[in-house]
């Protein structure tokens, strides 16, 4: 089973969920305040030996923005 990331939109709470692939989640509500329908968020996952030769997107940290550590644009 996957693991889903959620942010609250009321109090801003972070948390993550195990779920099916193609659970509805529109009943979830915020462990923190019991908010309904907090939103999932854009999650990725880091594979050592992904293979390339030089540093990728995946292999650098994020941070509450999700952007953090990311090289710069060109």
């Amino acid at each position: 089973m996957p693991i889903y990331e959620y942010r609250c939109d009321k109090c801003g709470a972070k948390f993550e969920m195990r779920q099916a692939m193609g659970e509805d989640s529109s009943k979830l509500n915020c462990p923190e305040c019991n908010a309904p329908r907090p939103k999932r968020l854009l999650s990725s996952f880091f594979s050592p030996g992904s293979g390339g030769s030089g540093p990728s997107e995946a292999s650098y940290p994020t941070c509450n923005t999700g952007t953090c550590g990311l090289p710069p644009m060109q």
